[in-house]
């Protein structure tokens, strides 16, 4: 039955166990896999405090996020996201994230000169720690000067974001990743 106005759901990927919790406006949060699936779903609770079967667009967007982390290049820019309560710089800074391709990468550095506001780098980075909705919103594609990974919010952190990036083709300093 599709009458869940919000919740959330657990989904499998080729980096784990994710989550994604959705309400009225769109999606609320994506979670990625943290190292134990309770916590993951603790992470999902802050958004929506129960388990549900995801609406029709809901579970279109998970099939799209799933095959995105399998290699595909969809870069899941239609997909509906709810901004309530995201301030403006972070607002701004996930719009210039969002429009970068999958197999791309920026730096922080230059998603701050993108806003208008050279300098900002570590202010780039912080809005990025606090995406709640990574994939749809692709901070693993931005990294730090010269090519550095940088931090990464995921159970596994810089892990994980070499794995994503590995999986799009995205190669910082032109390395090819622990994965390839």
């Amino acid at each position: 039955m599709e009458t869940e106005t919000s919740g959330f759901a657990l989904f499998d990927t080729a980096i784990g166990r994710c989550g994604v919790a959705w309400g009225p406006q769109g999606i609320t949060a994506v979670q990625l896999p943290e190292r134990r699936e309770s916590a993951t779903v603790a992470r999902l609770r802050r958004y929506a405090s129960d388990e549900a079967e995801p609406p029709a667009h809901i579970r279109a967007a998970i099939a799209r996020m799933t095959a995105l982390l399998t290699g595909d290049r969809d870069d899941l820019t239609d997909i509906e996201v709810d901004p309530t309560d995201i301030p403006d710089f972070d607002r701004r800074v996930y719009a210039i994230a969002r429009a970068i391709p999958p197999g791309d990468t920026l730096t922080y550095g230059e998603v701050a000169t993108r806003l208008g506001l050279p300098g900002s780098a570590q202010a780039v980075g912080q809005a990025l720690g606090r995406n709640p909705y990574p994939i749809v919103i692709p901070c693993h594609r931005v990294l730090g000067a010269n090519g550095k990974v940088g931090g990464f919010s995921a159970g596994d952190g810089a892990v994980t974001k070499l794995r994503m990036l590995g999986i799009e083709g995205a190669a910082p300093n032109g390395q090819p990743s622990l994965f390839d």
